[in-house]
């Protein structure tokens, strides 16, 4: 039985609970996904601010999980908290970017991304050059739907989502999409059918790594800067965060 951790970095519990389900439909049958979300923080991931606090949201999840998991999964788009959750367990611990973007590039010699809100795209591109997926992604291209509206799906928001992923084939001669927020998880089948070429979910492709790498026996290297992090008190709401109860006097300076 392969334990996998889903962290929904963001507070909305309705999306929690989809992205779970996508989750649970690609899943083996000896994996067993607990889902959770942060205690605190934004309902939706919209900005460099919202994405602050949902880093530190990832951070607790991992921090204060009860079992110890094989795999982890963070299933947002910006992959918030994606170092911290590393250096806090030893199971692999996979963004659903950096999981979409790996998938994309093996399937097609160019992708595009479509996510939400035009100004987050600027994220994503961030998370392409750190992943060093520049040749390989030709474009990004925001739909302007929030976040939240992802939960009542309906056609109109459909169409919108599949215009916006012809305009980006043909503009960035691109032969595979990825969808860029995991609340667009269930949307990947009916897209490829749709749109005749491979449509990666994060979420489904993260999923399905992790259980590769899990039954691999592969674990995060502890040797480096994904050590786990150095002894120290913190204090006011993150008090019982620190790692691990460190001893009087530590952390100074």
């Amino acid at each position: 039985m392969i334990e996998l951790l889903l962290i929904n970095p963001n507070t909305s519990s309705a999306m929690t609970q989809a992205i779970a389900a996508a989750a649970r439909a690609v899943a083996a049958q000896t994996t067993r996904i607990t889902a959770t979300q942060p205690s605190f923080g934004p309902q939706s991931i919209e900005s460099h601010y919202d994405e602050a606090f949902a880093a530190a949201g990832v951070a607790e999840q991992v921090r204060r999980s009860q079992s110890a998991p094989d795999a982890v999964v963070i299933a947002c788009f910006g992959d918030p908290g994606l170092d911290a959750a590393r250096e806090a367990t030893d199971a692999p611990v996979l963004g659903i970017a950096e999981a979409g973007f790996h998938a994309a590039s093996i399937l097609a010699t160019g992708f595009s991304v479509v996510t939400t809100m035009t100004r987050t795209c600027v994220i994503a591109e961030r998370l392409v050059q750190r992943y060093g997926f520049e040749r390989a992604c030709r474009g990004i291209h925001g739909t302007d739907i929030p976040v939240l509206a992802l939960e009542a799906m309906d056609a109109a928001m459909v169409a919108r989502i599949e215009a916006t992923a012809r305009h980006a084939l043909h503009h960035d001669r691109s032969g595979a999409i990825v969808l860029g927020c995991a609340g667009m998880a269930t949307l990947a089948r009916e897209l490829q059918s749709r749109l005749g070429v491979p449509v990666i979910d994060g979420v489904a492709a993260a999923v399905k790594l992790a259980e590769a790498l899990a039954a691999l026996g592969l674990r995060t290297s502890k040797l480096g800067d994904y050590a786990a992090p150095p002894p120290k008190r913190y204090t006011g709401w993150a008090a019982d965060l620190a790692w691990p109860a460190a001893s009087e006097g530590s952390g100074s300076g």
